[in-house]
């Protein structure tokens, strides 16, 4: 298998509120050729778990233009200037939902899409949430807030009602740390 590509250049194409579309230059390492790349630079992401002490999940449901239909979901995005990722996902748990609780506890990290995306997206646990003040949305945001006992996840992503695949990464994390812990 040859080495990494050689990165030869990088030009900012267009500078946009939550991403910046970039050109890179590469030479292959088995041709010798050089390519442009086009990448989506944006700031890394989180997604939130909020689990209740009886085991429901604090969801969110907006409407996603990208799809131009409402999404079901969990609290989430990006890391703010000085943000580590544990502190944006206690500030958007509360901002979303109005819900805080114990300490993030980081269940995996994945990058979006690897081929196009620069960033990657940490998926944390929040257990014990309570509701502490109303939800603080951005102004692009207009979000429902849905409790749903923790067991009916796995359904909703079964029958389409969760399609967003960084909040069915989030699931597979939790699903996944819960059932090595009970097989140990």
């Amino acid at each position: 298998m040859p080495g990494p590509w050689e990165f030869l250049r990088s030009t900012i194409l267009q500078s946009c509120r939550v991403f910046s579309l970039k050109m890179e230059g590469y030479r292959s390492p088995r041709t010798g050729r050089e390519h442009d790349f086009y990448l989506i630079d944006a700031p890394d992401w989180v997604n939130v778990i909020p689990l209740t002490a009886d085991h429901k999940v604090i969801l969110v449901k907006q409407f996603r233009f990208g799809t131009k239909d409402f999404s079901l979901e969990i609290p989430g995005g990006m890391l703010d200037d000085g943000d580590t990722p544990e502190q944006a996902a206690s500030r958007e748990l509360l901002e979303e939902t109005g819900y805080a609780g114990d300490e993030p506890v980081l269940l995996g990290a994945v990058h979006p899409n690897p081929a196009i995306h620069t960033n990657r997206c940490y998926t944390y646990l929040i257990k014990n949430v309570i509701w502490r003040k109303p939800p603080q949305p951005d102004s692009t945001e207009e979000i429902e807030v849905k409790i749903v006992p923790l067991p009916e996840i796995p359904r909703l992503i079964r029958e389409g009602k969760i399609t967003h695949s960084l909040v069915i990464a989030a699931f597979y994390w939790y699903f996944s740390s819960t059932r090595s812990k009970d097989s140990s």
